[in-house]
């Protein structure tokens, strides 16, 4: 029982950071590089929509998706009896 609770705990971990480091690629390579031009059209401030995920969005996303984890983590950790 205890190593079908550790492979469910394992496995729900790499499905958080599969989906969180997704995200993390889409942001920062897809806006930033890819749909640049696209997001280009749209202006926030005076700047770029692409410009300005490239240099500020993703910041700002990698920070969310930090709190996230975190989040999820311990939530994850109290469901399975291993938080500290």
């Amino acid at each position: 029982m205890i190593d079908q609770n550790h492979k469910s705990y394992w496995n729900k971990n790499l499905k958080y950071l599969a989906v969180l480091l997704s995200i993390w690629f889409l942001v920062s390579f897809g806006c930033g590089i890819l749909f640049v031009d696209q997001l280009n059209e749209i202006r926030i401030g005076g700047f770029k929509l692409g410009f300005w995920f490239a240099q500020q969005g993703a910041i700002y996303v990698f920070i969310i998706i930090i709190f996230i984890y975190v989040y999820l983590m311990n939530k994850l950790d109290k469901t399975h009896g291993v938080e500290e």
